[in-house]
C-alpha cells in the first residue's frame, strides 16, 4: 500500500509538469488509437476491449485531470469517458467494416472524447453555475449522455435479447447516467439521497419503456431514438426541477420533443 502511494505521488509530480491541454491531447490520442485498433478485430474479442476501455479510460482521465479529485468525483468525472468509449465500440459493429466508415468514425470519437475531457475539467474546478462556461459544459455533457443512450440502446436491441434483459440492462445504464447528470446540477461532494432517488426513478421509467416497446414491430433505430428522446425529456424536466427552473414553457418544450418522437415511432410500426 505504501509503495502504491509513493508511486502515485511520483506519477502526479511528473504528470503535473506537463501542461493540462497537452495531457488532454495525449489521453485523447491513446484512447483513439485503442478504438482504431479495436475496429480491426472481430466482436469475439469484445470482452478484452471493454476491459481495456474501462481501465485505460479511467487511467487517462485521471492523467488528464489529476488535481482536486475527491469524493464522488472519482465516479462522476470518469464515468462518461468510459461509457462513451464502450458505446462507440459496440455501435461501430453495426456499420459495414471498411475504411470509408472507419476513418470518420474514429474522427468523431476523437473529438467527442476530447470534448468530454474539457467538460470533466470544468466540473472538476467547480466553476460558478452562473458562468456561461458551466452552462456550456453541462449542455455538452447532457448531449453526450443522450447520445450514449441512443448508441447503447441500438447496440442492445441488435443482440435480440429477451424483453426482460433489455429492460434490466437499460435500467442499469440509465441509473448510472442519471447519477452523473443529477450530480452535475449541484456538484456536491457526495451523492445525496435526492440524486439517487431521481436516478432510480429515471432508470425505472426508461426500463419499463424498453420492456413495453420490445414487443412492438418497430425498427431498432427508431426505438433507440425514442428511448434516447425519453431520457432527454424526462431527465431534463428533473434537472430543471432540481435547479428550480422548471417553468410551464420548459415543460411544454420537452413534452413536445418526446411527443414528436413518440408519434414518429408509432407511425413506423410495421
Amino acid at each position: 500500500m505504501k509503495r502504491l502511494k509513493n508511486f502515485l505521488n511520483f506519477f502526479n509530480k511528473k504528470a503535473l509538469k506537463i501542461e493540462k491541454r497537452v495531457r488532454f491531447v495525449i489521453s485523447t490520442l491513446v484512447l483513439s488509437s485503442l478504438m482504431l485498433m479495436a475496429t480491426f478485430f472481430f466482436f469475439d474479442k469484445a470482452l478484452i476491449f471493454i476491459l481495456l476501455f474501462l481501465i485505460l479510460g479511467y487511467f487517462f482521465t485521471y492523467f488528464a485531470i489529476i488535481e482536486g479529485i475527491e469524493g464522488v468525483e472519482w465516479f462522476s468525472l470518469f464515468f462518461i469517458q468510459v461509457i462513451l468509449s464502450i458505446a462507440f465500440y459496440f455501435f461501430y459493429f453495426l456499420f459495414p467494416v471498411r475504411w470509408l466508415t472507419r476513418l470518420p468514425f474514429i474522427l468523431i470519437y476523437t473529438v467527442t472524447i476530447y470534448a468530454n475531457f474539457l467538460v470533466s475539467n470544468i466540473f472538476n474546478v467547480k466553476v460558478e453555475k452562473s458562468l456561461q462556461l458551466y452552462r456550456a459544459a453541462f449542455s455538452v455533457n447532457f448531449f453526450f449522455q443522450t447520445l450514449v443512450v441512443f448508441l447503447l440502446s441500438n447496440s442492445l436491441l441488435s443482440f435480440h435479447f429477451s424483453f426482460l434483459i433489455n429492460g434490466f440492462i437499460t435500467g442499469i445504464i440509465i441509473y448510472l447516467l442519471g447519477l452523473q447528470l443529477y450530480w452535475s446540477v449541484k456538484m456536491s461532494s457526495s451523492l445525496e439521497r435526492e440524486i439517487n432517488f431521481y436516478a432510480v426513478l429515471t432508470s425505472l421509467v426508461l426500463a419499463e419503456l424498453m420492456v413495453v416497446f420490445s414487443f412492438t414491430a418497430v425498427r431498432s433505430t427508431i426505438l433507440s431514438l425514442f428511448i434516447a428522446a425519453s431520457y432527454y425529456s424526462l431527465s431534463a424536466l428533473i434537472y430543471n426541477y432540481m435547479d428550480q427552473r422548471l417553468f410551464k414553457e420548459t415543460i411544454r418544450e420537452y413534452l413536445f420533443v418526446w411527443g414528436f418522437v413518440f408519434v414518429i415511432m408509432i407511425l413506423s410500426i410495421r
